[in-house]
């Protein structure tokens, strides 16, 4: 028995033996495919980390070539030509869908057939094909009546395709009239064709990414065959600030590796170069209609000032381009910065990324003969200035003025709104449906980026149409990136035109629309005043026309943004070596009521904010008869430490008729401003 019973246990003991290894085997197993579950699941983890590394380090590589290729790219874009414009006649086909298929008409055989399994005498089959025609002639009455009313949803549906088509035909014809009539004024130097013309050859460029700007200023010199912009360069922050992207599986973090300052700075200043460059090659290329012999470009960026914090205006490049020079160079293959600076003479600022000023070439401003853009006096009182109304007014008059269009519109919230300002629903059959709308009220022209915004806006709300309304104008770059869109821009001159045709009331300043004024001939015996001075102060120099000390209007103040007098007697003109600042006058056109021209110079704040006038020495006016022959010379004050606007001195009116000069002197502390506000200018 105890053998037998020793050999029982020492059985149990093995067995458990064995299944103990066996469960350890499992167990090491188990956890020999956790481990290696785990290292492949690190492994990819890791592999995943480590593309993501690669592709941000490509993608910032892909940037900056980008940048550095810019002017190469860009010479290889194909020049902007008015044929780009042109909108074909092509319309969508007349498309009906359902209602083209002629409802099908009964056959009597479908009815005499239901009944053909009939095999009862005569008279059953006779009241059976009876029947049978009964229903036959009921389902043709239906059919008929069906197909009469598809006829006339068909024959109305094709009307209002046949409206909508004319509509759209009349708007294409009248858009390619347009440039017909613009052509014609190009080649006849008209300025504002020609502003008009290349803004939109540099907004429809190809040659410029995305991501940098595209806003300009322009005006056009017709006697000097000069094209003057300021065009907005790419901020520091375009450079990228990494360089690569390194993923360290030891922290399991991502190791970003910055670009080196001075490599940094270096590819930000050729960047300026080469978009200087760009916008030359841009303009010149698109001169189908010859009529530039130069260009002038002040490339400037929109920044917080660093000191004041206040958005300020920086010109980093500026430079004066002859055509005959510029068609010398091979763009392809030059340095940026040594064909700006060495080849055109051009300036670049030595440290832009520090925002380091250059003195601006001519400006838009300074051009003579511009044709401008403003309210005029002796408008109807009664009408409300939209300009002067308040924001969320003028919101419900624009919302008053869809639903008197015959639309459902309402205002939106303060906040959240996305970007609407209001939302309007047309039931109009085709054309209907969800509009949003936006509402600027502006003086100056609208950048496109605004209606590229809209854009946006519209795809994003899944809205059947964007509108845009603004008390200003669009550009041709506005206009044609809307062309083709869901989209509407509707300027101040329409939409007063608008609001009077709907019963509103509504005027732009002073006047119920902006209109363009005749400008008077010059006359040919004009005086030019060519003012120089020492120093490399930037200076504005503005005339006032004033009986005592009170200026006559607004509009005989004379400025960069007001380059004449209602009658032309006294104008901003282009100035000639060695003067810094000119102005014609015809004394003999003066109004009879005014006794004096003031002129004053004052501190350009947007080309150094922080200058004052005591680097203005040696100044002097040159009289000039209108052939360009000196007739004399007059000597003004000079400037003084902390004094920013100045007083050169006044034309006074004897009583014999004649113009006698007076040396001026006095100073101002508060800039051109508070000169302005003794003479009666309110400034805004």
């Amino acid at each position: 028995m105890s053998r037998r019973s020793g050999g029982v246990i020492g059985d149990w003991a093995e067995a458990q033996r064995r299944m103990q290894q066996t469960q350890l085997i499992q167990q090491r197993e188990t956890e020999r495919r956790q481990r290696a579950y785990e290292r492949d699941v690190a492994r990819g983890q890791r592999q995943h980390r480590e593309a993501e590394a690669r592709r941000r380090t490509e993608q910032l590589d892909a940037e900056v070539a980008a940048l550095q290729g810019l002017l190469v790219t860009g010479c290889r874009a194909p020049a902007f030509r008015m044929a780009s414009l042109v909108r074909p006649e092509h319309l969508e086909p007349f498309s009906p869908g359902a209602l083209a298929q002629p409802v099908p008409m009964p056959r009597i055989e479908q009815f005499q057939q239901q009944s053909s399994g009939w095999t009862l005498g005569s008279s059953h089959r006779a009241q059976a094909e009876r029947a049978a025609h009964a229903r036959y002639t009921q389902a043709w009455q239906a059919a008929n009546a069906a197909e009469s009313q598809r006829q006339q949803q068909l024959a109305a549906y094709r009307q209002q395709y046949d409206r909508w088509a004319a509509e759209q035909l009349a708007g294409i014809r009248a858009h390619n009239s347009g440039l017909t009539e613009l052509a014609g004024a190009l080649s006849a130097g008209d300025a504002e064709a020609v502003v008009e013309y290349f803004s939109a050859a540099l907004y429809a460029s190809t040659a410029w990414p995305e991501a940098l700007p595209r806003q300009v200023a322009a005006a056009y010199d017709p006697a000097a065959r000069q094209l003057v912009l300021d065009w907005e360069l790419p901020g520091y922050p375009v450079v990228p600030e990494a360089r690569s992207v390194q993923y360290l599986p030891s922290t399991g973090q991502d190791k970003v590796k910055p670009r080196p300052v001075t490599e940094r700075r270096a590819m930000y200043r050729d960047l300026l170069a080469q978009c200087m460059l760009l916008v030359l090659r841009e303009l010149y290329a698109a001169d189908e209609f010859s009529v530039l012999d130069s260009v002038v470009v002040n490339g400037f960026v929109d920044c917080p000032d660093p000191v004041t914090g206040q958005e300020a205006q920086f010109v980093l490049a500026s430079v004066s381009a002859v055509r005959t020079t510029f068609a010398g160079l091979r763009l392809e293959q030059v340095s940026a910065a040594d064909c700006l600076v060495e080849g055109l003479r051009g300036q670049l600022s030595a440290r832009p990324d520090q925002l380091t000023a250059v003195r601006p070439g001519r400006r838009p401003g300074e051009v003579g003969g511009v044709v401008s853009h403003g309210g005029h006096a002796g408008g109807d009182e009664d009408e409300p200035d939209l300009f002067a109304m308040d924001p969320i007014a003028f919101e419900n008059l624009v919302a008053e003025l869809f639903r008197a269009m015959g639309m459902e519109a309402v205002t939106t919230q303060r906040s959240g709104d996305g970007g609407v300002d209001i939302e309007a629903e047309d039931r109009t059959p085709l054309r209907g449906g969800r509009i949003v709308v936006q509402v600027k009220r502006y003086r100056s022209r609208l950048n496109p980026d605004v209606v590229r915004e809209l854009y946006g806006t519209v795809q994003a709300m899944g809205a059947n149409k964007g509108v845009l309304v603004t008390t200003a104008s669009f550009g041709r770059g506005s206009y044609d990136f809307a062309e083709g869109k869901p989209l509407e821009l509707v300027s101040g001159v329409q939409l007063v035109e608008l609001l009077h045709q709907y019963g509103l009331r509504g005027r732009l300043g002073g006047g119920p629309a902006v209109q363009r004024t005749p400008e008077p001939a010059p006359s040919a015996d004009h005086n030019v005043l060519g003012m120089s001075w020492s120093g490399a102060v930037a200076l504005d120099v503005c005339a006032l026309v004033c009986t005592g000390n009170r200026v006559l209007s607004e509009e005989h103040f004379v400025f960069f943004n007001n380059p004449r007098t209602p009658d032309g007697s006294v104008r901003a003109r282009a100035h000639t070596a060695p003067d810094k600042a000119a102005l014609e006058v015809t004394f003999e056109a003066l109004p009879g009521e005014a006794d004096r021209l003031v002129l004053v110079a004052a501190i350009d704040p947007e080309a150094d904010p922080h200058a004052d006038l005591a680097g203005f020495t040696d100044a002097r006016i040159r009289l000039l008869d209108a052939a360009g022959a000196e007739a004399g010379q007059l000597e003004v004050s000079d400037g003084r430490a902390g004094e920013t606007a100045l007083v050169l001195g006044s034309f006074r009116r004897r009583a014999n008729g004649d113009w006698d000069f007076v040396i001026g002197g006095k100073g101002y502390r508060g800039g051109l401003e508070d000169l302005l506000r003794e003479y009666g200018v309110e400034v805004a």
